[in-house]
């Protein structure tokens, strides 16, 4: 008798901020071929694929031996995704090419995108997660209002199933008997045995931000302030300047660590980007300010990329 034909279901693309997407550091992999791979927050999302929305904020092209591919960042209340479109994606990059087009004349828009969930571990476990795009499109004001108050939801829904998991046994029927959701269950207890105790107080004040964003109105915490105001949907749309350095990032030129970083792990090959960034981050930087630091230290003749996502220092 014929064994039945084993069905692959497509993942739900999940309702994530950016936030609680950077910070993940669990990892999923599939045993098989064609089984699926997972990203699982502190929250305890299994991100396979997600739909985020949000401002456009950078878009570069670089060219691959196998073909161009492009990258860029999109901005939501909490902080930013990093994509990617690769080069064997071909029926994607026309339209990526208008979007760089508009985005290289100034204009600052609103996309939504579905992505694969994608992630880089440097040799010393440190992980910085980014989206494969499937697909993309200019959105509305509206749409991203709808998309912002679903994503709040999916959210609250994420923290209060959190909070309920702390007062019980991790086990799928103690946690189902403690009122946690059914589909929250199996990434609850990979989460909690991960990351241990943190305080989700950050994530609740990113809903707050983009419900704030979302009606206008100004966010109220009863323990914590926010000391600067969110945007306004207009503010964000039609912001254009380059993000400012964060508070906590140190003073002083990245350019030293970044040489220093490739020099001492560059075996001939180039140290690879995430390596790079990583030293950064370690050091304090933002994400953000980590990579346009190297960006800059690229476009100043400092350092090289021999091939993608590799980095040498520019020969004296």
């Amino acid at each position: 008798m014929q064994e039945p034909t084993r069905r692959f279901t497509r993942q739900t693309a999940l309702r994530i901020f950016a936030q609680e997407y950077q910070e993940a550091s669990l990892l999923e992999e599939g045993s098989g071929e064609y089984d699926p791979s997972f990203v699982i927050t502190k929250l305890g999302a299994k991100i396979n694929r997600a739909l985020v929305c949000g401002v456009i904020d950078r878009m570069e092209r670089r060219e691959g031996d196998s073909g161009p591919n492009y990258s860029g960042h999109i901005r939501d209340p909490t902080g930013s995704y990093l994509f990617n479109v690769a080069s064997f994606q071909p029926e994607m990059h026309p339209d990526f090419e208008e979007l760089m087009a508009r985005f290289e004349s100034g204009d600052r828009f609103l996309l939504a995108l579905v992505g694969k969930a994608r992630w880089f571990e440097t040799d010393d476990g440190g992980v910085f997660t980014s989206l494969r795009a499937e697909e993309f499109t200019v959105i509305d004001r509206e749409c991203y209002t709808s998309w912002l108050v679903e994503t709040a939801e999916a959210t609250l829904r994420r923290i209060d199933a959190h909070s309920a998991s702390l007062e019980s046994d991790l086990t799928p029927a103690a946690l189902e008997a403690a009122g946690v959701p059914s589909d929250l269950v199996d990434g609850l207890i990979l989460a909690r045995g991960h990351y241990g105790e943190f305080d989700p107080e950050n994530y609740r004040l990113g809903v707050l931000q983009a419900l704030s964003m979302a009606t206008g109105r100004t966010a109220v915490m009863e323990e914590s302030e926010l000391t600067v105001p969110p945007p306004t949907l207009d503010e964000a749309v039609s912001h254009t300047q380059e993000p400012q350095p964060s508070p906590s990032d140190p003073p002083g030129d990245a350019l030293p660590l970044i040489l220093d970083t490739i020099r001492s792990q560059d075996a001939g090959e180039g140290v690879e980007y995430g390596n790079v960034v990583h030293a950064l981050v370690q050091s304090g930087h933002s994400r953000e300010s980590a990579e346009d630091a190297i960006d800059d230290a690229r476009d100043q003749g400092e350092v090289m990329e021999p091939r993608f996502g590799y980095f040498q220092i520019v020969p004296e």
